[in-house]
């Protein structure tokens, strides 16, 4: 009788609480947890993606760092996006967002906050849109000052830097986008197409293929003719960069953390097509230094013939993915290859003499699936 009582007690109290008083609950829970409470009832389902929620996190300091991808898919030649979620026993997954856009190879992304913003294509136009990973909803921009291909942008103090082409490659301009009031600058540079230094480098026939910002100051690769420039907003002049920065990496292998770049040197000098290099360079601008992370030996002695590397600032940490080929997936009676991708999240820490080490702190397989990893982001939610 008593077990009968006991099976028949009330569910949890927690949903007849006042939304605001759940919500204000919900929001000190890490995000982490969020698609495991969406299967408790139609309302946590409502409340784990509403505004309220979120606003309540960042108002509380309960904001946390979410990585965001796009991934190259073979049918539809087209970028999917994903996030990178953790599971129950603490591993993690690379989980498709269905309700977001998909993108071409062309666009240029810079996330800021909670937002990623979605600039240009290889064709000429004014559109532009952010995606809020709160919701996972788009927002059109306002027009872009003038129609422009070929974008690169990045960010500095609150402001989106975004090149383009007016034309091919003959015509570049930097424009503006202010995060704060989501209005374009009215300002429109036109850097000058001769540009000063030794090498008298030009933008003339070339494209900007990467841009990075480091220590404030925003630096730019050029091809076919392969060059570095770097421009310091505060007097918007382009130099040549004597170090050459841009023209010694990959953006796609490079990061960011605390103006220090994190570098995976791509290829291996004998074979362009698989990654065997076994450590990640780190340059140092104030002492305008290359150098290695230190105590990563046993990380790369386990990976073979790995490829399509990315790097990002994940909080403050350097999350490396990579992915792999791997023969053993069974179709009835044929075997197939999939490509497999992998995350690695690697704390790091400047010691005496200056060195920097790196700590392996979460290693494993994210996703089995025949796509290949083209961007990685870092989101505050």
């Amino acid at each position: 009788m008593a077990e009968k009582e006991n099976s028949s007690e009330a569910p949890s109290l927690i949903p007849s609480l006042p939304e605001d008083v759940i919500i204000d609950i919900l929001a000190r829970v890490s995000r982490w947890e969020y698609p495991t409470l969406s299967l408790v009832s139609k309302q946590f389902r409502s409340l784990v993606a509403s505004p309220e929620l979120y606003a309540g996190r960042s108002l509380l300091g309960c904001t946390e760092h979410c990585l965001y991808s796009a991934l190259f898919e073979g049918e539809t030649r087209l970028l999917h996006w994903y996030t990178l979620c953790r599971k129950a026993n603490g591993n993690r997954i690379l989980v498709p967002i269905r309700s977001l856009p998909t993108l071409t190879l062309s666009e240029s992304l810079v996330a800021v906050g909670s937002k990623i913003y979605v600039f240009g294509s290889g064709i000429a136009k004014t559109s532009a849109y952010c995606i809020d990973c709160r919701s996972h909803t788009v927002e059109p921009l306002p027009s872009m000052p003038v129609p422009i291909s070929y974008i690169m942008a990045d960010i500095i103090d609150e402001k989106i830097y975004v090149m383009g082409c007016l034309d091919e490659f003959e015509n570049y301009v930097l424009i503006f986008f202010n995060t704060k009031t989501h209005m374009w600058e009215p300002e429109i540079l036109k850097p000058d197409m001769e540009v000063p230094g030794e090498r008298h480098q030009t933008f003339c026939g070339n494209y900007v293929h990467q841009c990075m910002v480091l220590a404030d100051k925003m630096y730019l690769g050029l091809s076919p003719t392969r060059f570095s420039l770097v421009d310091d907003p505060a007097e918007n002049i382009w130099r040549e960069d004597d170090m050459d920065i841009m023209r010694s990496i990959k953006r796609a292998t490079a990061c960011v953390i605390d103006d220090m770049i994190y570098y995976y040197p791509r290829y291996d000098q004998d074979d362009d097509d698989i990654l065997v290099a076994k450590y990640i360079l780190t340059y140092d601008p104030k002492r305008r230094c290359w150098g290695v992370v230190k105590d990563l030996r046993k990380l790369f002695s386990k990976m073979k013939k790995f490829w399509c590397v990315h790097t990002v600032n994940y909080g403050g940490k350097l999350a490396f993915f990579y992915c792999k080929e791997v023969k053993n997936y069974r179709r009835g009676r044929d075997v197939e290859s999939k490509g497999e991708t992998w995350c690695v999240e690697i704390s790091v820490e400047r010691r005496q003499g200056e060195e920097i080490w790196g700590k392996v702190e979460w290693c494993g397989q994210v996703l089995v699936a025949d796509s290949g990893l083209m961007n990685c982001l870092n989101v505050m939610v």
